[in-house]
């Protein structure tokens, strides 16, 4: 069956820095902009080993999952296809560097991150409320 792409994408907070400043990367590859860092689940890896190494890959970080904020299906939420991804807020320490799909990588408060590509916005608001709150992501698009 033809499906959607599936894919992980992470909010990295920096535990050892004030704030806990959340990590994005600027895409390298169209389409360009701010992003959390993430990609596409590889056949034979469970979406928690994709966040992971995904990380990894664009921050040279290695993070801890502490808990899966939302699943996000908008057909419209990525312009090269439609895409689902499942969305983990981790932690990490010390110092990142860009790899793979990002050109650069920097620490952004979350309330004040640049403008972001994809729905990246969307999900940045649903992780404040979750910092905030405690609470997982509210239904979107029912």
């Amino acid at each position: 069956p033809v499906t959607p792409a599936l894919t992980a994408d992470i909010i990295i907070e920096l535990a050892d820095r004030p704030g806990r400043p959340v990590l994005l990367i600027e895409r390298r590859f169209p389409p360009l902009g701010w992003a959390l860092p993430g990609g596409f689940v590889d056949v034979g890896e469970t979406l928690e080993q994709a966040a992971v190494r995904e990380a990894r890959e664009e921050t040279g970080l290695e993070v801890k999952l502490k808990v899966l904020l939302g699943l996000y299906s908008d057909p419209r939420r990525d312009p090269r296809g439609h895409t689902v991804s499942a969305v983990y807020v981790a932690e990490a320490r010390g110092t990142p560097k860009a790899g793979d799909d990002a050109g650069s990588v920097e620490a952004f408060d979350p309330l004040k991150p640049p403008p972001l590509a994809f729905d990246h916005g969307l999900i940045l608001g649903d992780y404040r409320r979750y910092r905030e709150t405690g609470l997982v992501t509210p239904l979107h698009n029912i």
